[in-house]
């Protein structure tokens, strides 16, 4: 006998189910991130976002960033009302710091004002909003929320990957980069030649990628307030995913990066007392057996794969389908990202292989997942997942052998690169709906009030 259950609420209990067991997931995440970094006497992602509702906030930018998610559910006038908010506690927090004689050194001066109008549009979410609007409403806070909490939770895994592995395999990813013509060096001389001015660009597009990808996803989310309900797929789930699963390779891959073993370190990290050798970015490393080296306990293991590509992929890729303008600002942010990541000698060329594999591969299984996996988004998923180890077990295992054939190993990196690009293009096209044969588009099922 069918059932008399109407489709809709059938669909909605599953929902609620999975929003619940992620909430409640992400939440256990935190907290023993937290338990984890106070092992370190220091304090963790949610003592970190706390303490930005009072004190000078470190991402002063990417708070009103968060603010901006929030605010693609609320109706122009209200955008109007929140951002003066914003602005106006703003401008209170500026004014007592500066009466009581408050330095903001090494945060910014703004930040909590758009901190506080998220959080108030939580409250008013649940006090004053009831079925699809509060939930709406709170999906806006959320995303918003997410975002910042993505970078502080980010922090507290670099953190940790310093801390746990005393040991990194740099050694094995420069010498296998020598299949690639150690790009970090050819490019970290070009960077240079350029002078002052293209490094502050550079620099300046490498930090605020997380801006670039809220400006991609307020195209993506521009209808959301119109239509009271979110697209299935946007660059922001993507960008969290990855901010996500990347850290856990590091623990798997541990890797400072050219500029601190082959060099005298950034951020105030490192040091040539703890440099393999001083050669960056003049002198490629040798060809010679490679071994794991000890180097500092502060220095984020963070460059296998690279995110800042990863992230700057997937950007790229969500800004093909708006304006030319938007389609021209994720070609350039790709572009630049990748010559800043070379450049100032963060990343060996094999991190930005594996990390242009791991984005589409996260993309696709994302993108499969929402549409009901099949025989092809399965193939592409695994296809990824399979080059991705395989680079990552070569650099390991096979990078003196990497580093004396290149003519071999360099074009069957960027091949396998390809090829996974290839499968996305090419299932992703298949997924398209064309022609009147097109399935009509569902719209995304809405929780609501009992």
């Amino acid at each position: 006998m069918p059932s008399r259950i109407p489709s809709r609420i059938r669909w909605r209990q599953p929902r609620a189910r999975l929003w619940a067991v992620a909430g409640v997931a992400a939440l256990a995440f935190l907290v023993a991130l937290e338990i984890a970094a106070r092992r370190y006497g220091l304090p963790g992602p949610i003592t970190n976002q706390a303490k930005e509702v009072v004190f000078a906030p470190v991402s002063g930018p990417l708070l009103y960033a968060g603010l901006a998610l929030t605010m693609v559910v609320l109706t122009w006038r209200q955008r109007f009302v929140a951002a003066a908010c914003a602005v106006g506690v703003d401008l209170v927090f500026a004014l007592v710091r500066w009466a009581a004689g408050a330095t903001v050194s090494g945060s910014h001066s703004f930040g909590n004002g758009a901190l506080w109008v998220v959080l108030g549009c939580g409250v008013l979410a649940v006090t004053r909003r009831t079925g699809r609007e509060r939930v709406l409403l709170l999906k806006g806070v959320g995303l918003g929320l997410l975002l910042v909490a993505g970078r502080k939770t980010g922090d507290t895994w670099l953190l940790i990957t310093a801390k746990t592995h005393p040991k990194v395999l740099d050694p094995y990813v420069a010498v296998a980069d020598h299949a690639l013509g150690s790009p970090s060096w050819l490019v970290g001389r070009a960077v240079r030649a350029a002078g002052p001015v293209g490094e502050h660009v550079l620099d300046w597009v490498y930090v605020q990628l997380a801006v670039a990808a809220v400006v991609v996803a307020l195209y993506q989310l521009r209808h959301v307030a119109a239509e009271r309900r979110f697209p299935r797929h946007h660059l922001v789930r993507t960008f969290l995913v990855i901010g996500l699963l990347g850290p856990g390779i590091y623990m798997i891959f541990p890797v400072v990066g050219p500029i601190f073993t082959y060099g005298t370190g950034a951020f105030g990290t490192g040091g040539e007392q703890w440099a393999v050798a001083t050669l960056w970015p003049d002198t490629p490393p040798p060809i010679s057996a490679p071994a794991a080296v000890t180097y500092d306990g502060i220095t984020p293991r963070n460059c296998m794969p690279s995110l800042h590509t990863a992230w700057a992929t997937v950007i790229f890729l969500h800004s093909r389908k708006g304006p030319r303008v938007l389609r021209f600002a994720g070609t350039f942010w790709l572009v630049a990202t990748l010559s800043a990541t070379l450049g100032f000698g963060y990343h060996y060329g094999i991190d930005l292989v594996a990390g242009v594999v791991f984005a589409v591969t996260v993309e696709a299984a994302l993108r499969a997942f929402d549409r009901g996996w099949d025989r092809a988004g399965i193939q592409l998923v695994a296809h990824g997942a399979l080059v991705f180890a395989a680079i990552l077990a070569s650099t390991r295992y096979l990078s003196l052998d990497m580093a004396r054939h290149p003519l071999v190993f360099g074009p069957l990196l960027l091949l396998a690169m390809a090829s996974v690009i290839h499968g996305y293009v090419r299932t992703t096209r298949g997924w398209q709906p064309t022609g009147a044969t097109a399935p009509a588009q569902q719209p995304e099922p809405q929780l609501e009030a009992a």
